[in-house]
């Protein structure tokens, strides 16, 4: 076996060794009732597999596109699709059908394993043949429920990869196709390896801890690269359990889920968190022991909140979907290990995590900039995607010299912790100068104070201006205070000129959009803006 077979081998065969060990211990659990030991998830994966691979799954068919939330079922089919030696495409249910059958096309399916139940709830069209879990449960066959077991009770995680055919794969081979959130425009397919899957687990293990007694809360979509690396196989591959819940934003399911399984780590977003802090009672939450959180930046104010009303503090890890998506992580206080040169420093993302490599550059000319200094983040190490989908062009323009150009702003200090201080597309070039959105609306976030169900309240973009290039655009929820009063208190907490919009600026709106994954939808955000406020074109 080469070296990248060895990595590869890792994995999934750590996986298939795991769920062997947990066979008498739970190890799934989902808001529907489902209980599974890890032998009885192993033996249902085992038996789908069987069945996918004679009566579904062609030959030629090389992606098999997943419809569904994140729950029991959801897990043993993504498994079973894998050990098919298949490329799952966990397609995003928060989209329209448009976008669906774009998606569905781009990866060229031509079968989604979903729930009837599912597609009825969501209402939406990926497009392609649905293949429904419901019909298969009554067609997989006693002899591939006897297969499934004795492979599973008999056989070592090695014997397994044998019997599947996966030790015909390497690490450098595909294992999903995550799309894009599409947050600043259509979305892409972001292929992750297997090797990309182990760098996740690697630094998840390594910095988290995750052990026996951990009993992970799985809100998180599979179609977002945080849920499937870590929520998925993360909580697979290592001692961990996992109870799931479809939706990360129904906050009372979501307590009395975290209360019935005794849930000790929360993966989320800053988004989810301001309703949890709302709608979980102290209770449900008083086993919790980790709570990290990614996608977009953490306010202060928001980790004061939730540690007040539960006991933990959060802390920030930092990725993207064409990082697999880990990149750092500051270590949770109840995890640290006073040997390890790693730690935890607020206000940052974190030290990166093994093997992966940090660096900032110049935003005009890439050239690398001294440890301190602002600049383009980019990113080097087996945690960077093989790709986008079919599009050489576009990974092109994402890489060079195997470093990922992430489009964030950062600056790294002396001990490697990393600071996020902006993205080049939350700039806005005004008068010759970068003008930070997230600073503006931190600011104004601030002075405004959280909304009572817990929803963002401003959202900066820009639209274009004749005389200064670029201006600033406030979508707001109702503000309690006159704009005047607001741009006032906004120069007293020391935001220049330059960063204040005009009042003239402003637009109230029922929400600030957001995707299912609980960013900020740019897209959706700069229309509005520019329907009300961008340059008129005649005829």
């Amino acid at each position: 076996m080469n070296q990248t077979g060895q990595a590869h081998q890792f994995v999934v065969q750590r996986l298939l060794a795991q769920l062997q060990a947990s066979k008498h211990r739970l190890k799934v659990a989902d808001s529907t009732g489902t209980k599974l030991t890890g032998e009885q998830l192993l033996i249902r994966t085992l038996a789908l597999r069987r069945y996918l691979m004679r009566e579904v799954i062609g030959q030629d068919e090389e992606n098999v596109g997943i419809f569904l939330p994140p729950s029991a079922p959801a897990v043993a089919t993504n498994l079973a699709v894998t050990l098919c030696g298949r490329v799952a495409v966990n397609l995003n249910y928060t989209v329209t059908s448009a976008v669906l059958r774009e998606c569905s096309e781009v990866a060229g399916l031509k079968h989604v394993l979903t729930s009837r139940r599912f597609v009825e709830k969501v209402n939406l069209d990926p497009g392609c043949p649905l293949v429904f879990l419901e019909d298969i449960k009554d067609k997989i066959s006693l002899t591939d429920k006897i297969w499934a077991a004795v492979n599973a009770k008999l056989r070592s995680a090695a014997g397994l990869m044998r019997a599947t055919g996966m030790t015909r794969k390497c690490s450098s081979d595909p294992v999903t196709i995550i799309f894009t959130s599409g947050s600043t425009g259509v979305p892409k397919g972001v292929v992750l390896s297997f090797e990309n899957i182990d760098s996740n687990v690697r630094g998840i293990d390594a910095r988290v801890r995750l052990n026996a007694d951990d009993m992970v809360l799985g809100v998180l979509p599979f179609f977002h690269s945080f849920g499937y690396s870590i929520t998925l196989w993360g909580a697979m591959t290592l001692p961990s359990a996992a109870a799931y819940h479809f939706s990360p934003l129904d906050a009372r399911q979501i307590g009395k889920l975290a209360q019935d399984f005794g849930a000790t780590v929360l993966l989320a977003t800053p988004t989810f968190l301001r309703t949890y802090i709302r709608r979980v009672e102290r209770e449900q939450f008083s086993k919790l022991d980790v709570v990290v959180l990614g996608a977009e930046k953490m306010p202060l104010a928001l980790a004061e909140d939730f540690e007040k009303q539960f006991g933990v503090r959060p802390v920030e890890g930092y990725g993207t979907t064409e990082l697999s998506p880990l990149v750092s992580v500051n270590v949770p206080p109840s995890r640290a290990n006073a040997r390890d040169n790693i730690g935890w420093r607020e206000g940052t993302v974190g030290q990166t995590i093994e093997r992966v490599e940090a660096r900032v550059v110049a935003l005009d000319d890439e050239t690398p900039l001294p440890t301190g200094e602002s600049g383009l983040l980019e990113i080097r190490g087996p945690n960077v995607m093989l790709g986008y989908y079919k599009r050489p062009d576009l990974t092109a323009q994402a890489m060079h010299d195997q470093w990922y150009r992430t489009g964030d702003v950062a600056r790294i200090d002396e001990q490697g912790f990393i600071e996020i201080t902006g993205r080049l597309s939350r700039f806005s070039k005004i008068g010759g100068e970068m003008v930070p959105h997230i600073q503006i609306e931190e600011t104004m976030a601030a002075i405004l104070g959280a909304q009572e169900d817990g929803s963002m309240s401003v959202a900066i973009t820009s639209v274009p201006d004749e005389k200064k290039g670029e201006r600033l655009v406030v979508l707001h929820r109702p503000l309690g205070i006159e704009k005047r009063e607001l741009l006032a208190k906004m120069s007293l907490a020391g935001l220049p000129n330059l960063y204040l919009p005009g009042e003239d600026s402003f637009l109230e709106v029922e929400a600030i959009p957001a995707l299912g994954s609980g960013k900020l939808d740019l897209k959706a955000i700069k229309d509005l803006a520019n329907a009300r406020f961008g340059p008129k074109v005649a005829g």
